[in-house]
């Protein structure tokens, strides 16, 4: 594959230089209806851009504002795409893309988390709706979302990967309360979320009772490649080129050792974005992206917390000091970065689950007994 895009002249690079003249400073209405939001998808919602189209349309919008709704748009409207029905897609989806309606995702219980199918969370069938008991926990974002896609048990007397099914839910409805989660970082991304007698209409039940589980695992393969874009800390945070921007500002390092840990660091970078490519040629061509997605986010993981200790490592004695607060991130991006990459080995499919999933499916080991 030839990893070089087209010249600056290029007729699709003219397009969305012709389109930015139109609209310098983009609304998420504008650019989900020009399908920038997504441009892979099939339209209306995106262009069917191909793997070079979409990465010319992200280097010419790099300085444009892009909607803040990474669970909707990464992890949600992919489902709603796969197993919603029209009037869903057509409910749910311009206003997830545009990032008016804000999302969230209730997936995690605390004695279901690496094992997902175990979750006790009920939704009974009472006529047009489900009434909905149980907990989640580490939900992000909780607190400011508007929906939350909700996987319940319908069928108790069913296997437990069988009895699940799949939820578009109104975090405004009755009955939904949400217990914020302070971090060693000072602030709350996470939430518990407790759910008593609240009804959900059937028709935000996605896909067929029982389909849950097939359903999430859409959700997860798209999760674990939104995790791994952007920023080294789950897509948010400095990304690697910040990191060598900053270290060329300081002057480097004239440490050996320290060098060949930013050596390999860069090397990673290459790595995962190579690993991006083929994820998103996988989507293009209408294959599961769930397997290399697991593989990338593994290697995601244990880089974003080398890049985050390697600068906390070069700060020498200044290190040891750091602001932790509500305003942590804002004050002193670094030493949150430093923090918060503990999580990232756990949230998301730990780094011992990603390790079956590639054993099993990539590498074609025995599978771990059950």
């Amino acid at each position: 594959m030839d990893f070089e895009l087209p010249a600056h002249d290029d007729p699709r690079r003219l397009a969305v230089r012709a389109w930015l003249a139109e609209h310098p400073r983009p609304s998420g209405a504008e650019l989900r209806d020009a399908g920038y939001v997504v441009p892979h998808w099939p339209p209306p919602w995106g262009l069917g851009a191909d793997i070079e189209h979409q990465m010319i349309i992200g280097e010419e919008l790099a300085s444009v504002t892009m909607p803040d709704n990474p669970i909707g748009i990464g992890w949600a409207a992919p489902t709603i795409l796969a197993g919603g029905t029209p009037e869903q897609q057509v409910r749910f989806l311009p206003p997830l893309l545009s990032g008016e309606e804000y999302w969230c995702q209730l997936f995690s219980e605390p004695d279901a988390g690496s094992d997902l199918a175990s979750l006790r969370t009920t939704a009974v069938r009472d006529g047009d709706e489900y009434v909905v008991d149980g907990q989640k926990i580490w939900t992000t974002w909780a607190h400011e979302a508007d929906w939350g896609i909700l996987i319940a048990r319908t069928d108790p007397a069913a296997p437990k990967h069988q009895g699940i099914s799949y939820f578009l839910v109104d975090m405004r409805s009755e009955g939904i309360e949400i217990r914020r989660i302070t971090e060693m970082t000072g602030q709350s991304h996470f939430n518990e979320v407790f759910f008593t007698d609240v009804r959900v209409p059937a028709t935000n039940r996605v896909g067929e009772e029982g389909d849950g589980w097939k359903l999430a695992n859409v959700t997860l393969g798209n999760e674990r490649v939104s995790l791994s874009e952007g920023g080294v800390l789950w897509g948010m945070g400095p990304s690697t080129d910040d990191f060598f921007a900053g270290v060329r500002a300081g002057g480097g390092s004239a440490d050996p050792v320290a060098r060949q840990r930013a050596a390999d660091l860069y090397i990673e970078g290459r790595i995962l974005r190579l690993l991006g490519y083929r994820i998103i040629t996988q989507i293009k061509q209408g294959e599961s992206p769930a397997t290399a997605a697991a593989l990338k986010k593994l290697i995601a993981d244990q880089h974003g917390q080398k890049v985050m200790n390697l600068a906390k490592d070069l700060r020498g004695t200044a290190g040891m000091t750091g602001h932790q607060g509500t305003d942590a991130e804002a004050r002193d991006i670094w030493h949150w970065g430093f923090l918060f990459s503990r999580a990232l080995t756990i949230g998301g499919g730990t780094s011992e689950v990603l390790r079956n999933i590639i054993g099993e499916r990539i590498l074609g080991l025995p599978k771990e007994p059950r």
